[in-house]
């Protein structure tokens, strides 16, 4: 952001790798949220990842605007979205997230008060049906709670304390905002200020559990809890950063019940571009 750009009160930055199915809905109910708080000014940017589909037309016709980064990382999107922000605050939010306005009215109210350096808030997820699932994002409900960690699908933060700890770390591909959460608690509390997690839920979709297999999802976890150095490997955060191929349309004639598709085109595909 250039140096004589007066700030506004707020940004909301969504990182967006090849989000041209979800990402609509997700900026329509960031409008309304952010149509329905008075009192503060705001913008919304969306950080074209480097998608090869139609991401950043969806989000030029959704009214967000666009910034590019061509490194499929996480990490620096979330930081090339900060850097092109004017708001006195910043909000992360995911593209296959929805954001109430009583959500971003708490968090901002929460920064504005000067009690918070940052935070995050509960998860939800209305299309979970798998019992297994709930249980995993209760458990996940708790330890935020505990260890003052924010879900990577909805973090904020003061700006001077994104700047501080600088920004979300480009050493990990995953989990960056757990690095986050800790380096922007540290600094608040140097200010006593606090690092909270709201009551108020977030939505968020569970589709990597559409994409992976529980059996994938558990051995992925684990080998981060024990060998966390793997997070500064792309190949390794596959879980982040692959999507599964669209199936083909069947041709013409050949449409029809049992008929045999490659399997290959259920595989997750690595995206394109590299750090």
């Amino acid at each position: 952001m250039p140096s004589d750009t007066p700030l506004i009160d707020y940004s909301i930055i969504v990182p967006a790798y090849n989000e041209e199915a979800l990402l609509p809905r997700t900026l329509v109910t960031l409008r309304t949220a952010m149509a329905g708080l008075a009192g503060f000014t705001g913008e919304l940017i969306v950080v074209n990842n480097n998608s090869t589909d139609r991401t950043a037309e969806v989000a030029a016709a959704h009214g967000a605007r666009v910034v590019f980064e061509g490194i499929n990382q996480i990490s620096r999107a979330r930081n090339r979205g900060a850097e092109s922000a004017s708001g006195r605050f910043l909000l992360f939010v995911d593209a296959d997230t929805q954001v109430s306005t009583d959500l971003l009215r708490a968090a901002l109210e929460e920064l504005q008060s000067g009690r918070a350096c940052g935070g995050g808030a509960r998860v939800t997820s209305s299309d979970v049906t798998d019992p297994d699932i709930r249980r995993t994002v209760d458990l996940w409900n708790r330890l935020s709670q505990r260890m003052r960690w924010a879900a990577g699908a909805f973090v904020f933060c003061r700006r001077e304390a994104w700047q501080a700890v600088g920004g979300f770390s480009l050493q990990v591909y995953a989990s960056e905002e757990v690095f986050f959460s800790r380096a922007v608690r540290k600094w608040g509390r140097q200010r006593a200020q606090e690092f909270v997690i709201l009551p108020v839920a977030f939505d968020t979709s569970m589709r990597k559990a559409e994409w992976y297999t529980k059996r994938q999802m558990f051995w992925m976890t684990i080998r981060f809890l024990f060998c966390p150095w793997l997070l500064r490997s792309r190949k390794h955060c596959r879980l982040w950063y692959a999507r599964p191929e669209p199936k083909p349309a069947a041709p013409s004639g050949e449409a029809e019940a049992g008929h045999a598709t490659d399997a290959s085109t259920d595989a997750p595909r690595q995206p394109t571009g590299g750090a």
